[in-house]
Order: C-alpha cells, then structure tokens, then sequence
C-alpha cells in the first residue's frame, strides 16, 4: 500500500509539471482560491478594462474561474467560452448554470481557426493558454481577424506553468504580427500583457 502510494504521488506530479494542454482529469485544482495568490479575478477584470457591453472571447476558460464574474460585468455584452476540450466546456456550462448567469455562449475549437465574424470581439483574453497552442501562429491571424480595430489581446501567464511564455517572447511574438504593446502587469513571475490590434477595418 505505501509503495501504491508513493507511486500514485510521482504521477500526480509528472501531470502537472507535463506540458502541453491542461487534462480535464484535473479540471477541480483550477477552481481552487488559491489561485488568487497569482492572479486574482478582480485584479484580471481591471486589467482587462471591461465595458459593459463589449463582446469578449476567452480562450481556453478550463471549468470557467475567470469566467463567470466576467460574464457578469457584461450587462449588454456577451461573453464566448472557447476550448479545444468539450468536458471542459460542459463543466463550465454546469457552473454558470448553477449560479444563474447568462449573456454567455460555448464555442468548441478545431485548434486552427474560429467560426466568427470579423471584428467580433473587443477583448480577447487567455490565462495561462498560449504557451500551450500547438500553431499560435493560425491563433494569432484569427485574434487579428475577429478583434475590433483597437482591441485588446490580453495575456496572462503564471508561476509554476510548465508552457510559461516569458515577458520577452509575448511581446516579440505580437509585435511581428498586427499588435501593439499597450499595456503590463504584475512581476515576471506572474503577469498580464495587454496587446492592441492596431491595423484592419472596424465594424459601421
């Protein structure tokens, strides 16, 4: 029994410190407050900088953290959950619906490209994400195409995350693509960095 357990102690590790997209088996510890050390949901919303009725994507929501006090401050807005895992959205959606809050739409991603309009979004956002997209170069075109001119990609990435990307690599990356750097948050540890969509047509 000791040994089953020691066993079972180093796979739990390995999962965890495992890159690549976060398993849905271990959905639960990303609901755990003690993520607020890190980042808190009211510290992410003001560095988001959301107006009641924008329209925002966030991408990669896991069982919705952020999601429903975002969803919240959207009166006349709306907010689209978009993942790659249909367990995580349906755990999210199962959340949201136990505390009641609407104005929000579940998108299944296909890794490539997303089935939205051009000049959808105000804001998109990712927590702890990007690090894990396999062609963020298709993700990057896509922000680029369904952000309003002058929206934000905001970027948070925290300690501890085996597909951190660092402060360098975020703004290099953007910057070679239809983004500016607008704003940053926080330590090198644990951040958020706002890029703004500076070029392409917005909505009449």
């Amino acid at each position: 029994m000791a040994m089953r357990t020691v066993r079972t102690d180093k796979e739990i590790k390995k999962s965890f410190a495992k890159k690549g997209v976060f398993p849905f088996k271990w959905s639960f510890t990303l609901l755990f407050p003690l993520r607020n050390i890190f980042l808190s949901v009211n510290n992410l919303i003001e560095r988001l900088d959301i107006k009641e009725n924008y329209n925002v994507l966030e991408v990669g929501p896991g069982p919705g953290y952020f999601s429903i006090p975002v969803a919240r401050k959207l009166k006349t807005g709306k907010l689209i959950l978009a993942d790659i895992q249909p367990e995580m959205l349906e755990y999210a959606k199962k959340r949201f619906s136990k505390k009641k809050t609407g104005n929000v739409a579940y998108y299944l991603c296909n890794g490539k490209t997303f089935d939205f309009s051009d000049n959808s979004f105000d804001v998109i956002y990712m927590v702890a994400v990007l690090g894990e997209v396999e062609d963020k170069e298709a993700y990057i075109r896509e922000f680029s195409r369904m952000l309003k001119k002058g929206g934000i990609v905001s970027v948070s990435e925290l300690a501890g995350d085996p597909d951190k990307m660092s402060i360098e690599e975020l703004k290099d990356f953007f910057e070679k693509h239809d983004f500016s750097f607008d704003a940053q948050y926080g330590n090198k540890r644990n951040f958020t960095l706002n890029f703004k969509k500076k070029n392409g047509k917005q909505d009449s």
